[in-house]
């Protein structure tokens, strides 16, 4: 599924396009994705204005004029794009003027810069959804997330608070959305491969007695960051079907250290391991067994 830095790839794309239009129409091709589609949906959105377009961990969220906020879930196979308005040509990424079947979700916008176009959301397997709030905190969703990797108030030291004494496997506590927002399989094995940390070590030993970070924890809030950052400036990764506001893939998977690598040497310098893939909790896990140690 997309992880943080495609969520944000497609925020960025979404954001200068919709931010000050408005919403004249809504078209629904199908009742439901994951879940139903909220009842009056179209009623909630039509006649309003986009007045930001924001994310939170994997979710987007736009917000409307009226108050109301939009939060989308990609799923595995969802994607937003823009198509042209018009009958007299084919929308920017079909190849026929005939809708694809997989379109599930329209709006007919106008901007008063860039004038009147489609978003549409599609999604083939319809793993994602789209909900509708009239107070986004009220959203189970959004409930007891953890801080963004890229804000303010992620760094060691609150790692440190949330793994004393944790007895869990710090790939699994950093996929814990509790701990931290939006990260993912691809970028806690990459993060924890610069760390040089194991996936298996235990998030308890990464802090002192006293409750403060080691050193590799420490290494490892800065190989978060670092990961996601490069991963967005990257378009973020595209392995099967993830596809940004244009269409078009992300760039990220050709920089992979360790993920999806098994096999492969080792990408960092000196270091002369193959890198390994085991199961954890269901879930490939890819790391060096040679340069990845315990703290």
């Amino acid at each position: 599924m997309p992880e943080l830095p495609e969520v944000e790839t497609v925020r960025r794309g979404l954001q200068p396009w919709l931010e000050g239009a408005r919403i004249d129409h809504v078209t629904l091709n199908r009742p439901n994705l994951r879940f139903p589609f909220p009842r009056n949906l179209a009623q909630g959105l039509e006649g309003s204005a986009i007045v930001s377009v924001g994310r939170r961990a994997k979710y987007l969220l736009i917000t409307l004029s009226n108050g109301k906020t939009i939060l989308s879930h990609l799923g595995m196979t969802g994607s937003w794009r823009f198509a042209e308005h018009g009958i007299d040509k084919p929308p920017r990424y079909y190849e026929t003027a005939t809708p694809p079947r997989h379109d599930h979700l329209v709006l007919d916008l106008d901007h008063p810069e860039h004038g009147k176009s489609h978003l549409i959301y599609a999604d083939p397997r319809r793993f994602g959804f789209v909900d509708l709030y009239d107070d986004i905190a009220t959203s189970p969703y959004l409930a007891g997330l953890g801080p963004e990797p890229l804000g303010n108030d992620f760094n060691a030291a609150a790692m440190a608070e949330k793994f004393a004494g944790k007895k869990t496997p710090i790939k699994a506590a950093l996929l814990d959305q509790r701990v931290v927002a939006g990260l993912g399989n691809i970028y806690v094995a990459e993060a924890l491969h610069r760390a040089h940390i194991l996936p298996t070590v235990l998030a308890g030993t990464l802090v002192t007695a006293k409750g403060k970070p080691k050193p590799a924890l420490e290494d490892l809030a800065g190989a978060v960051r670092t990961v996601l950052l490069e991963a967005i400036a990257s378009g973020g990764s595209t392995l099967r079907d993830f596809r940004n506001a244009e269409g078009g893939n992300g760039y990220f998977q050709h920089n992979f250290a360790v993920y999806d690598r098994e096999g492969d040497a080792c990408a960092t310098p000196g270091c002369a391991g193959i890198v390994q893939r085991i199961v954890q909790s269901g879930r490939s896990t890819f790391f060096c067994p040679m340069c990845q140690k315990k703290p």
